[in-house]
């Protein structure tokens, strides 16, 4: 650790805000892979003005940030994170919801919300149901499942910028693209999200709640950590079935390994390291290029020392 850096930001942090900055926090915690190093120093705002405090000073001591949510599209470095992992969390997860206007923070569940909005007879985020993601994350990737998106549903969304200046987006404004969105491109923070459902029959949208869930949870290796799918959907065919295709269903390298569910999620096996799933991931590249000529491309993301 650059301990004199990081004590001098801590000191000018400490008069301005009320959250607190860790030391050494294992980020394997805050990842749904289970793996993961330290980060030098960690903090979960308690607001705007103090995730704005925190950005402003990381900048002005020279601090690498990186901004995450519930951590279930990332993989991290076995050696931690060099910097600030800032996490935006419980304190940015409040959900209100006014007729049909459904406004959460970007630290919700994005399933409570779809959850939520069903429960109370509004349709279009069923699909989001079975999405274990924050908000956050949800709206940055363009999240979507059973032919639904996040886009179909979003009015209007805030976001910080790298200054720490807050913006109001309308949903043409976000440039939503597949697992893409202006979040990524323009590296903002997203801080909540306005979504414009319908209202409909409650027994049929409580009726496809279940029925989604139940198809993710008889199709998908839920009892082992991931990172949900880890390709990207090529322009043809699926990541799933080329991979199943080049004989790699089932196929473990170290204590990473291809699922025998869905061979489209790498799974955390046994005591995965993240050397063990790039290497498995770059295994997958390999073969499926060979045989089929696609190049498959990573959708988890994947952070850290190297």
């Amino acid at each position: 650790m650059q301990s004199s850096k990081y004590d001098e930001f801590i000191e000018d942090l400490s008069l301005k805000i009320n959250s607190r900055i860790l030391t050494n926090e294992e980020l394997k915690n805050h990842s749904y892979f289970k793996i993961g190093g330290c980060a030098d120093l960690f903090a979960e705002p308690d607001n705007y003005e103090d995730l704005k405090e925190i950005i402003q000073a990381s900048k002005k001591h020279g601090i690498k940030f990186y901004v995450i949510g519930n951590g279930t599209n990332l993989l991290i470095s076995d050696n931690g994170y060099r910097g600030i992992i800032i996490k935006i969390g419980e304190k940015f997860s409040d959900i209100t919801i006014n007729d049909n206007m459904v406004t959460a923070g970007a630290g919700a569940l994005l399933s409570l919300v779809a959850k939520k909005s069903a429960g109370l007879g509004l349709g279009g985020l069923e699909f989001a149901s079975g999405i274990p993601g924050f908000v956050g994350g949800g709206v940055a990737m363009n999240a979507g499942a059973y032919n639904g998106e996040i886009k179909d549903v979003v009015h209007s969304v805030i976001c910080m910028n790298q200054q720490g200046e807050i913006f109001n987006y309308t949903k043409d404004e976000m440039n939503f693209g597949y697992r893409d969105s202006k979040v990524l491109t323009d590296n903002l923070i997203v801080l909540s999200v306005q979504f414009n459902l319908e209202h409909g029959d409650l027994e049929k949208i409580l009726a496809r709640v279940k029925l989604l869930n139940d198809k993710r949870t008889s199709s998908q290796p839920l009892s082992y950590p991931s990172a949900g799918s880890t390709f990207k959907r090529p322009e043809n065919g699926y990541a799933a079935k080329l991979i199943e295709d080049a004989g790699l269903k089932g196929f473990a390298h170290g204590g990473a390994m291809v699922s025998d569910m869905h061979s489209g999620f790498v799974i955390n096996h046994n005591k995965a390291t993240c050397k063990d799933v790039i290497e498995l991931m770059d295994i997958i590249i390999k073969t499926v290029y060979d045989k089929f000529g696609i190049m498959l491309e990573p959708e988890v993301k994947i952070i850290g020392d190297f």
